[in-house]
């Protein structure tokens, strides 16, 4: 089928730069190994994008252990990060994957390992550490987040087709947006589109809300029809290879009243006042702060919504965030999505959200969905 949709670039992932980035922070902090179990940065590392894993990662090794159910997947994929993986398959009924993880650590000669607190729980911390006496293990600091920031240029691709996928689904569902139709219907049709023209998975749940039901940021789409004057709120998005578009749109059903007008324009010029500010060194609360500027001096400011943004990427949701509390600078190559919104309760919300690349002087837009609001019923 001819989607219109381009090709992938002749790209490789940069796995060598990541591993190499993330052993030069562990030797720093004087570290043997790292353990690590979160399922973005087993993709990250090592290119595994399955369940019921772990990679432990020395300076000179890495092996990823899994049990038969992964076995083959993980040998397919980890061969194409290049970097001498090794796959142990456990036998979950004869060893406990602390005893494997134990071995792995002694034939490796390492006794202080890093592991990711925040990827297990403390159950499963605490019967690990029954095999573990022999090694001391600390919570690694967020360097795969930090280092997950900057997308390389195959990085970049995918999330770039992902927004596209969403793009040409967007356009080729919107003429439903009829008087009858049910947000759930709606949803379902957007979400057959996209998985037809390429995405390997959704971003998240879609979100769809008609008219006082676009006031709830997150509107699991219901039994709710659409009705000629509703405000609708639409936000989706697709994943290609692990990587992941966000996209939220806002139209009316038909002709816009005079207050639908106004929350359209003036979430369309936080918005633009926000992009025209993107660049490489500015810090996600002053992009926040001059987005919320331009809302709280029109009428809607105590209904605006609390952030701006976030980076994208192998999650929806990661650093930078752009909150009034985060002084991080942007750098070259981030990811983010630019959302402002304001949501009257019992009555609607309008926002607009786009994924951009953040470059040295300005930014790409990698979604580029019209933005009419006013839609023909």
């Amino acid at each position: 089928m001819n989607t219109g949709i381009p090709m992938l670039a002749p790209l490789q992932p940069q796995f060598a730069n990541r591993l190499a980035a993330f052993r030069q922070a562990m030797q720093q902090a004087n570290q043997q190994a790292a353990l690590i179990f979160g399922a973005e940065n087993l993709r990250y590392l090592v290119n595994y994008a399955g369940e019921a894993a772990c990679v432990v990662l020395t300076q000179h090794s890495v092996a990823l252990i899994t049990d038969y159910r992964f076995e083959a997947q993980a040998r397919q994929e980890c061969a194409v990060a290049q970097n001498g993986c090794r796959v142990i398959c456990r036998d979950r009924d004869q060893q406990r994957l602390g005893e494997a993880l134990a071995l792995e650590f002694a034939a490796q000669q390492v006794s202080r390992v890093w592991y990711e607190a925040e990827s297990v729980s403390v159950q499963q911390w605490q019967l690990l550490q029954q095999d573990l006496s022999a090694v001391q293990c600390s919570p690694c600091p967020p360097v795969l987040t930090s280092l997950r920031i900057v997308k390389d240029d195959w990085e970049v691709v995918q999330i770039q087709r992902a927004a596209q996928i969403a793009d040409a689904a967007l356009a080729q569902t919107l003429p439903l947006l009829q008087p009858g139709i049910t947000e759930i219907d709606f949803a379902t049709e957007l979400e057959y589109r996209l998985k037809k023209l390429g995405a390997e998975a959704l971003s998240f749940a879609t979100i769809v809300g008609f008219g006082a039901r676009s006031a709830l940021p997150h509107a699991l789409p219901g039994t709710q029809r659409l009705k000629k004057g509703d405000l609708i709120l639409i936000d989706f998005g697709a994943v290609v290879n692990g990587y992941r578009s966000d996209m939220t749109r806002s139209y009316v059903a038909g002709k816009a009243d005079l207050l639908q007008l106004q929350l359209f324009q003036a979430v369309q010029q936080a918005q633009q006042a926000a992009l025209k500010a993107v660049k490489a060194g500015i810090s996600a609360s002053a992009l926040f702060a001059i987005s919320d500027q331009v809302l709280q001096r029109s009428e809607f400011g105590r209904y605006a919504g609390p952030g701006l943004g976030h980076g994208v990427g192998l999650q929806l949701h990661e650093q930078p965030f752009l909150s009034p509390g985060n002084e991080l600078k942007l750098p070259a190559g981030a990811v983010i999505t630019i959302e402002p919104g304001v949501y009257l309760p019992n009555y609607g919300g309008v926002r607009l959200e786009d994924d951009v690349l953040v470059t040295a002087h300005g930014y790409l837009q990698l979604t580029k969905a019209p933005t009419q609001f006013a839609l023909e019923c």
